[in-house]
């Protein structure tokens, strides 16, 4: 009889790791509140329609099903079924502290600090009037975000501390995307971000690969791209993996995926946050096993089941996602795809937004349009695979 795993989330971002189980031989049991995603659709999955952060549902689904492993990909909020499901039903998994703490940035934080990692200055404000108390505390720019978003949501950098308006306007803008309704001040950390993706097994965490990523910058700092391997010298590798295995242990995370973001300061690499699941844009889906040949969808599967997976790299090549540039407006028409296709390297060119639909200024990951992965010899080269493929991508908005 096949084994049983249950998806959390079946989004574009999630169809990965259904895709995998059902090449494994899998029963797939998929969850999401919409019941057109995309991940209902692949033939032989069992649908369930439940909020992915509906945790009591999700926990009678799982028993009735009689599932033997449980994951989501790419996204944080799910993290605290996933952790009630283990718990209940014995499963592989993280229990619910560290559910907590790597889904809340204030419990991050301040679970980060206890273990000796190194942070930014940082406060936790419930409103509008502790917020402006803890701005007084910086004399350099600082960065307001929710206590528990995801995908760039609610960040916003405020670059002078003396402007008043700047300063109540990036806590207006912020506030509303926090659910629980804390928000985060915390010191602007100046440097180079990078991401660490890494597999725990049996309390053991394994740095798999680490990524360069490329921002808009403020305010709202969404990713615009990111390249594998690392760039950054053999010293300031190693200086980054030891913070991101401290991280893993102080948030507590003995079994699964982590995906660590670092900004390497002037004083050495800093967590800028942890999330206990896959890295999404990509990254960990198509990016880690262009550049080192390790599946890290199939490894997480097989870990959540209890079983041993592969993690031994197969390669060291490189490989670059870039998203397209746009602003806002209704996109009137796209060409030169095909061509851009067939630019060597090139491995995938997806349309997210596309003709007759009306996009926004770059201000969230949802808002991006559009990207371009390649694998070459090295990151160098596949980023510049990438960029030649983009300049023959012609969009009119």
């Amino acid at each position: 009889m096949s084994k049983k795993i249950m998806i959390l989330g079946a989004s574009i971002l999630q169809l990965p790791a259904i895709e995998k189980a059902k090449e494994m031989g899998l029963d797939v049991i998929a969850v999401d509140m919409n019941p057109e995603a995309v991940g209902f659709g692949v033939p032989g999955v069992v649908k369930e329609v439940i909020s992915t952060i509906d945790t009591p549902a999700i926990v009678e689904a799982a028993k009735n099903h009689q599932i033997d492993g449980i994951l989501t990909l790419a996204t944080d909020m799910p993290m605290r079924s996933v952790a009630a499901v283990a718990k209940e039903m014995g499963l592989v998994g993280i229990d619910a502290d560290t559910a907590l703490k790597a889904t809340n940035k204030a419990e991050m934080r301040k679970a980060l600090q206890a273990g000796g990692v190194p942070i930014p200055k940082f406060y936790k404000v419930a409103n509008e009037e502790e917020y402006m108390e803890a701005v007084k505390n910086f004399t350099v720019p600082f960065i307001v975000k929710p206590a528990d978003s995801s995908g760039s949501c609610g960040i916003y950098k405020v670059q002078d501390i003396n402007d008043q308006r700047t300063i109540i306007e990036a806590y207006e803008y912020c506030h509303p995307y926090s659910r629980v309704g804390d928000v985060v001040v915390e010191e602007y950390m100046s440097g180079t971000e990078v991401s660490v993706e890494t597999l725990s097994i049996i309390g053991e965490c394994h740095v798999i690969q680490i990524t360069d990523k490329l921002t808009t910058g403020a305010p709202h700092y969404v990713e615009m791209g990111h390249s594998q391997p690392t760039r950054h010298s053999r010293e300031i590798t190693e200086r980054i993996k030891k913070v991101a295995i401290a991280a893993n242990k102080a948030i507590g995370i003995k079994n699964g995926p982590s995906h660590t973001e670092i900004i390497v300061t002037s004083e050495g690499p800093k967590i800028v946050e942890l999330g206990a699941r896959l890295g999404g844009d990509c990254i960990t889906t198509h990016l880690v096993p262009l550049s080192t040949g390790v599946n890290m969808v199939e490894c997480c599967i097989k870990i959540a089941l209890g079983e041993n997976p592969d993690i031994e790299p197969k390669w060291n090549k490189g490989s670059a996602i870039r998203y397209f540039e746009q602003h806002a407006g209704v996109v009137k028409s796209i060409d030169g795809v095909e061509e851009a296709e067939n630019v060597p390297g090139v491995k995938q060119i997806s349309i997210v937004h596309g003709v007759g639909e009306e996009v926004t200024e770059i201000n969230s990951s949802g808002a991006r349009m559009g990207f371009v992965i390649a694998q070459d010899e090295n990151a160098e080269k596949a980023v510049a695979d990438c960029y030649e493929a983009l300049d023959k991508i012609k969009v009119e908005i």
